[in-house]
């Protein structure tokens, strides 16, 4: 203010009218411009001059109504502010306006309005002379005494506030380094007055008229401070407490009543929750993080938006279970009945929990394990995870993986971003409240990959037992332990899990059930949740065994329970409705109508009047899967497989055909690479090796392809198929298609071949043996090296099969056709087919001449 003295304003001024406060000199206003005369002398004086003359404007309180929409001048307050423009800013939102920010310079009178539009301009006259302020010792002496009154009181309000605000500090300085004049001006800005007291202080010329003024002002507010401070009666006398310093430097006027309960109340949240930081169980760097947020909220206005963002996050520090834990169930024989209770078979699942209760036993401080149930949709691997929990008496959590693209879903966002919020695995461990829980990752084989990250490759921190204890989420940026949570992953393939995820996991593999297991979890578990569900009794509907089994094997054809449990579902709608109804048939059926045997009658009785699901067809629905297996080969060129999806194991038809062509091998049905190369990798074999079984295309050439396309259809065609598991079954349709003998109508094989004609090992063995078990079939050919895993099958199923161990191509072709393939057995095969070709001949009574 010292340099104030070679201010001189001009001695015209465009005016700008404000009704949002009363700018004094020394003090800055942001003021909101949107009137027609207001916003045309912006663009005209404000945005297009350039000299700092053209800058300053005349700053008029409008004391009439601003929401008056009168074309006419409003009266004109008498003295005004001369103002810089420091700063313009533009907006078209919610309607155009412009946002000025104006600093006071001094006070001026208006002598004569030159004009009204575009917008107002008037002569004026200077009234505060500046150039009085340079000799600053002589004016304290002429002021006196109302001077000092008056600089006493600045100085005991100031202090009351806390200096360790750098706002507070500054007023300070500014006390001592301002000229005594100057300062009621910025004092009654900075304070909360209402427009009309400093609207008085702006008419008040003379300068001891300016004290008297203002210094009943700063009584009041020392006043209210200091009833303030009384009523939240501080711990300390130097927890002072700033009242609301507002970013242009103003403090707070005394609130109401209203407004104090509301102050009062949040600092006695601030209180609490510094207490619940210090007694929490944090950990020490936790700790001082959160003592150091805490300290910064209570510096902090409420009106600012950090204020809310580091409130949420301080609330979520003492939320996390940071030490609390639930305590194990380790009675291992409890836990293998609730098991055995809550799941039929899985034996491979429930021996591996049993096995870390266990341990847990002999070791208390044991890290959880990593495990990933792989298996095909509907076999119970998320609801195994539940049952788990269960088992061990811990908090259980489920976080859907499914289509995740985002890392910032596992490890949480930075607390710079807008809406920030923790991770997936964070606000899990705050909602379940225990910091062991079993949290399962479903369907982490399908986690997508943007430009936002890699989940997966976030994942590979929490699911790593050897960091995981220190676990940083972005949002928290403190170390977090995990090391007791047991995580539970699920899949259907590992083929899309990455490979250093999957190194990390503990992989259980869950096939899909057999028929015997089916319908005990039928029986145990879906009908009677069906029952429920659909508010029948087990007196209105009887489902038998013998039904059961006929509507797995007809009805649905899959590794899980899902499709069972919607039939089922639909079996307790049909009956509901003639319940609701009341046509209960009292139904007998005979074993010509039934054909289930009289195990079904002993379900109808006339006492129960039960509705009795003797047969499939009481469903009124066509089978959805017929057993076609003997129809598929009644010809040759056809040979069955067995394949392995993520939906289960699933039984493959080849067909073959061969007509006169160029020698072209077409391959249809979407076959992937792989199986391919094994489609050309067969035809090459039995090329090589036509001799020796005597294989000859149509012409009788051992050249195969000589003259002749061959055609390989895979149906099914709308699904992909790939692998190198088809290999032994194209090479046993091609020998059944050039040696016109048919494959056994009960085998199924499959396996991977080489150009010598080895069988090598393939994957998905117990899950291709379900489906064989499934359709009725009874032998399968599999490769020698894959003999180990039969052991995983169930005893029910291996009694049923007839397994045939094949080192080579040759073992594959002796199993598949009746009699075995030899060029012997080939030649017995010819001379019993022409005889019985010359029996039928001599019976018909035709000669050889006609012939």
């Amino acid at each position: 203010m010292a340099a104030g003295s070679a201010i001189q304003i001009p001695g015209r001024l465009p005016l700008l009218l404000t009704h949002e406060g009363v700018l004094l000199p020394g003090s800055t206003m942001r003021t909101s411009v949107d009137s027609p005369r207001n916003m045309q002398l912006v663009r005209s004086r404000l945005l297009k001059g350039t000299s700092l003359r053209s800058t300053i404007i005349g700053v008029i309180p409008n004391t009439s109504d601003p929401t008056s929409d009168c074309d006419d001048l409003p009266s004109l307050h008498r003295i005004g502010t001369a103002a810089l423009a420091v700063q313009v800013v533009g907006s078209n939102w919610p309607k155009p306006h412009y946002t000025l920010l104006v600093t006071g310079l001094c006070r001026f009178q208006i002598l004569q309005l030159l004009k009204e539009k575009p917008y107002p301009v008037a002569e004026v006259e200077q009234l505060d002379r500046l150039e009085q302020f340079t000799n600053q010792h002589k004016s304290e002496e002429e002021l006196g005494e109302l001077s000092e009154q008056f600089y006493k009181y600045a100085v005991q309000l100031v202090e009351m506030l806390d200096m360790s605000v750098p706002a507070v500090a500054k007023l300070r300085r500014l006390l001592d380094n301002l000229p005594r004049e100057a300062l009621p001006d910025i004092l009654t800005s900075i304070i909360r007055t209402s427009n009309q007291e400093k609207l008085q202080i702006l008419d008040a010329v003379r300068l001891e008229e300016r004290f008297k003024m203002t210094i009943p002002l700063l009584v009041r507010q020392i006043e209210g401070l200091k009833l303030l401070q009384k009523t939240r009666k501080p711990k300390q006398d130097d927890d002072k407490r700033v009242v609301a310093i507002r970013p242009n430097r103003r403090i707070n006027h005394i609130p109401s009543t209203a407004e104090d309960e509301e102050e009062e109340e949040d600092h006695d949240d601030v209180v609490m929750l510094e207490k619940k930081i210090r007694t929490s169980s944090m950990s020490e760097q936790a700790l001082k993080v959160c003592l150091k947020e805490i300290k910064r909220l209570k510096k902090m206005p409420q009106s600012m938006p950090e204020y809310a963002l580091t409130r949420n996050y301080l609330e979520l520090m003492v939320e996390l279970p940071w030490n609390k834990s639930t305590k194990d169930r380790l009675e291992i024989r409890a836990a293998r009945i609730l098991l055995d209770n809550d799941h039929y078979a899985m034996e491979k699942l429930k021996k591996r929990v049993l096995e870390y209760l266990a341990v847990r036993q002999l070791k208390n401080n044991l890290k959880g394990p990593i495990l990933c149930f792989v298996g095909p949709p509907g076999v119970g691997k998320t609801s195994v995870g539940r049952s788990i929990a269960k088992t061990l008496g811990r908090e259980f959590h489920r976080i859907a993986l499914g289509g995740v693209c985002d890392q910032s879903d596992i490890r949480g966002h930075r607390r710079t971003y807008v809406g920030s919020m923790p991770g997936r695995i964070i606000n899990g461990l705050k909602t379940v409240g225990v910091n062991n829980p079993v949290f399962l990752l479903d369907e982490v084989d399908k986690l997508g990959k943007s430009l936002q990250g890699d989940p997966a490759a976030a994942l590979l921190e929490v699911l790593d037992p050897e960091q995981n204890h220190s676990f940083t989420d972005h949002y928290l940026n403190v170390a977090f332990d995990l090391s007791q949570v047991l995580f539970i992953a699920t899949a259907n393939t590992t083929a899309t899990i990455p490979p250093a995820l999957l190194d990390r996991m503990e992989v259980i593999q869950v096939p899909g059930y057999t028929q015997e297991e089916k319908i005990e979890i039928a029986h145990r578990h879906l009908i009677p949740k069906q029952l429920e569900q659909h508010g029948l009794t087990p007196q209105q509907i009887q489902i038998p065994q013998v039904t059961t089994l006929d509507i797995i094997t007809r009805y649905t054809r899959e590794a899980g329970v899902r499709s069972l449990d919607r039939k089922l579902g639909a079996i307790c709608r049909a009956v509901a409705v003639k319940v609701a109804e009341g046509q209960h048939k009292e139904t007998k059926p005979d074993r010509a109508e039934v054909g289930e045997g009289e195990d079904c009658k002993e379900h109808v009785t006339e006492d129960t009047k039960a509705e009795s699901i003797s047969d499939t067809a009481d469903l009124a629905l066509p089978p959805m899967y017929e057993m076609e297996v003997s129809e598929r080969l009644s010809q040759p060129g056809v040979a069955i497989g067995l394949a392995w999806t993520p939906l289960g194991g699933e039984i493959m038809f080849v067909e073959a055909s061969r007509m006169d062509g160029e020698g072209q091998l077409t391959l249809t049905g979407q076959l992937g690479d792989v199986m391919k190369e094994s489609a050309h990798l067969a035809i090459s074999w039995l090329r090589s090796n036509a001799k020796r079984y005597q294989l000859t295309n149509a012409s009788g050439s051992f050249d195969l392809l000589d003259n002749t396309d061959i055609h390989l259809h895979f149906p099914a065609g709308a699904v992909t198929k790939d692998g190198p598991s088809a290999g032994v079954t194209i090479v046993t349709c091609l020998a059944s298609l050039f040696s016109g003998r048919l494959v056994c109508s009960d085998v199924a094989m499959t396996g991977e071949i080489t150009l010598r004609g080895l069988v090598l090992p393939v994957g998905g063995i117990k899950d291709k043996v379900l489906a064989a078990h499934r359709a009725g079939l009874k032998r399968i050919i599999i490769p020698q090296r894959n003999e180990k895993d039969l052991e995983e099958i169930a005893v029910n199923v291996r009694q049923d099969l007839t397994f045939i161990m094949a080192s080579c191509l040759d073992e594959v072709l002796n199993a598949a056709f009746d009699g075995g393939f030899s060029v012997q057995t080939k030649l017995i095969y010819l001379f019993t087919w022409n005889l019985t070709v010359l029996v039928l001949i001599n019976s018909v009574g035709i000669s050889a001449s006609d012939l």
